[in-house]
């Protein structure tokens, strides 16, 4: 996993770009690449990188390029399938000169275009400079598992896998919140690509490629995804056989992903299915020492620890545990929104911040995670509450459907369904509108918003001119209706939640917070292509969520594993930040002045929102939109002076093994194929 970063002049006529301003953000990209540090530059591109050596350590340093030195790239992923593409390019004609999985894309784009992007089985965000044509390309794999950010300022297209490192290269940038990417925020929990909470700043869509060239500039998906819509088009099988199908396939991803390594890859175990699936095939794969790490917590309404525990005593792996408390997040928490970059509503990341600083100390690089099984195999509680109230909605006089409803969130301990007249007149609003888009996701999205209320009028005023609900909606693709709705809702999950946090606040951000790779085996291409084509009754049985997945598992998984109820995971929240305990920060940045400063809210409302949940403390559990809130606001303004009010960090300055810099280079070295053979910087 590595750091990309780089800038390209839009006009002929402007000066080339600065190296100076390439090397600033490398260096606020030194924790995703902590390893090597390279630096290309002509008359109009520049490119950056800082890597972490996974595949090829020898001779897998960038930025690389083709035979000629006419193609360069910065590459930030891992392409899974990298071995067997090589093996059609030989055979082609193309000649390598490394092992890596970088090389094969120079020379997959040059052979196939952008067809090559759709055969990459990986997770990926690159950046291409073709110098004969003057062409940038950038791409991003299917749901964004990694990162890329872009800003035009001057003349000049900047981009970079992180924000920090847009505003350490072009410091004219604006550092400003934009209202539409936090009304966003407060309404999905993230923005929705390519929308960001920066003004100015864009966020390259999961799935889309961009082409930059003297004719002009193109955006368009190169991969989109797809449900069936009619009969014939779901994949056909007995429960068993399509078990057996989804185990099979998941079983050759953990390989791949075992393999594709020059470094030990452990797995990340919660205690749930899909970890648990994941870490076992992972066994299988690896005979020799296998590690595993979990995150356990002080509070039993959180913790899962007897579960973690018996699949270790299965596998017989080495497993490390971290023991999490309020305090730990507290502590954590202003790193966790500087490496996540946006504001966050939920303390989620953090534990997972802190395990990933546990598997650098382990001396393991690459980890496997169950990510994405539960928005493909219809794990979530809002898939079964969607199916409930559409069930309820085509009779919405009916009293016995809506009893359904009672038997969701059982993990709660202030579950919303534990008052059966709160919780039908909650859950029954807007019912008889049941078969139109974006239904199941209204309850969450209407809960998230209302807290758009602590905003500052002025802001809050800018925030809504956008009807953001409207806006995503308006943009879903052409079959969408002709999805089931459990389809509907999957996708939705996939675009909002699953793109823009799990993935990348809770995922590839926690992980290279302390340089670890991630690995997703659920999000391999054909696993995915596999669980969209499934009967909808193989997913979700009745209300028996991931149905087929707990199949796949029999035999592997222990039993209780398998019967338990889907768990979310989650960590405190507020208590984190109202205890005895609680760091000094906390104050600081809950202050009137600090949250004027920012501009986002209202500093009364936020003092009273403050004091209710220090009253609150030993009380029991705050409520939901307590909780989110404080969370909300305090995330907002440790980003707002993390990233806007004070200006970036230079750190220590780098050593670069490669720059390449074709402004300094002797004539025609360019077309002598000299460039491409690295000088130390």
């Amino acid at each position: 996993m590595c750091g990309v970063a780089g800038c390209v002049a839009l006009q002929p006529a402007l000066a080339a770009p600065s190296l100076d301003g390439v090397r600033a953000m490398v260096g606020a990209l030194r924790h995703r690449g902590p390893d090597e540090f390279g630096l290309y530059r002509d008359a109009r591109a520049a490119l950056g990188h800082a890597r972490l050596s996974i595949i090829d350590l020898a001779t897998g340093q960038q930025p690389l390029c083709n035979e000629d030195g006419s193609l360069w790239i910065v590459f930030n992923g891992e392409i899974f399938n990298y071995l067997e593409l090589r093996e059609e390019l030989l055979a082609l004609g193309h000649r390598f000169r490394t092992r890596s999985d970088t090389e094969v894309i120079v020379h997959a784009w040059e052979a196939w275009g952008e067809r090559a992007l759709g055969r990459f089985n990986g997770q990926f965000a690159l950046a291409l400079w073709d110098a004969p044509r003057q062409t940038l390309v950038l791409a991003r794999d299917r749901l964004g598992v990694r990162p890329l950010y872009l800003a035009e300022q001057d003349g000049r297209l900047w981009f970079a896998s992180e924000v920090k490192a847009l505003f350490a290269g072009a410091p004219a940038l604006a550092r400003e919140l934009d209202p539409a990417g936090l009304a966003e925020t407060f309404t999905f929990w993230t923005p929705v690509a390519p929308q960001t909470v920066f003004r100015g700043i864009r966020e390259l869509e999961p799935g889309h490629v961009r082409v930059v060239s003297p004719l002009g500039v193109t955006d368009r998906p190169f991969w989109t995804p797809s449900y069936p819509e009619r009969r014939e088009e779901v994949r056909p099988g007995t429960l068993d056989e399509l078990a057996g199908q989804v185990r099979a396939a998941l079983e050759r991803a953990v390989r791949l992903r075992m393999l594709r390594a020059d470094v030990p890859v452990g797995c990340y175990l919660s205690g749930g299915l899909d970890s648990s699936l994941v870490a076992a095939l992972g066994r299988q794969v690896q005979g020799g020492r296998f590690c595993t790490f979990s995150v356990r917590f002080e509070s039993a309404e959180l913790d899962e620890t007897p579960y973690q525990r018996e699949l270790v005593a299965r596998i017989g792996s080495d497993h490390r545990e971290l023991v999490v408390a309020r305090r730990d997040v507290a502590e954590a928490f202003p790193a966790v929104v500087a490496h996540a970059e946006r504001p966050l509503l939920r303390t989620g990341p953090a534990p997972l911040f802190l395990l990933s600083g546990l598997v650098r100390q382990a001396g393991v690089k690459v980890v496997l995670t169950g990510e994405g099984a539960d928005e493909l195999f219809g794990g979530y509680d809002l898939f079964r509450e969607g199916k409930v109230r559409r069930f309820w909605g085509r009779q919405p006089a009916s009293t016995c459907r809506p009893r359904l409803l009672e038997r969701l969130y059982p993990y709660l301990a202030r579950s919303p369904v534990a008052q059966r007249a709160m919780a039908q007149e909650f859950f029954g609003r807007g019912r008889e509108r049941w078969d139109e888009p974006g239904f199941a996701h209204q309850p969450r999205w209407r809960a998230a918003a209302a807290l758009q209320r602590l905003f500052d009028p002025g802001f809050r005023e800018e925030a809504q001119r956008l009807d953001v609900v409207a806006r995503l909606l308006g943009s879903l693709p052409g079959p969408f209706r002709r999805w089931s709705p459990l389809a509907q809702d999957q996708y939705l999950e996939v675009r909002t939640l699953l793109s823009g946090y799990l993935l990348a606040s809770q995922g590839d951000r926690m992980l290279m917070g302390h340089s670890v790779e991630g690995r997703f085996p659920f999000l391999d291409t054909e696993v995915m292509d596999l669980a969209c084509a499934l009967p909808d009754a193989a997913k979700l049985r009745g209300l028996d969520e991931k149905h087929v997945l707990k199949r796949a598992g029999l035999g592997l998984v222990p039993d209780r594993i398998l019967a338990r109820t889907k768990q979310p995971y989650r960590a405190p929240d507020a208590v984190s930040f109202t205890g005895p305990d609680a760091p000094p920060w906390v104050g600081d940045v809950l202050s009137g002045e600090a949250v004027g400063r920012a501009g986002v809210f209202q500093p009364r409302a936020v003092e009273r929102l403050y004091r209710k949940c220090l009253d609150g403390e030993g009380r029991g559990p705050l409520s939901n939109a307590d909780n989110m809130a404080l969370v909300g606001v305090l995330s907002t303004g440790l980003l707002h002076e993390a990233l806007l009010r004070r200006p970036p960090q230079a750190g220590a300055p780098l050593e670069f093994r490669t720059v390449v810099d074709r402004l300094a280079a002797p004539a025609g070295a360019g077309a002598r194929g000299d460039a491409c053979r690295s000088r130390s910087g």
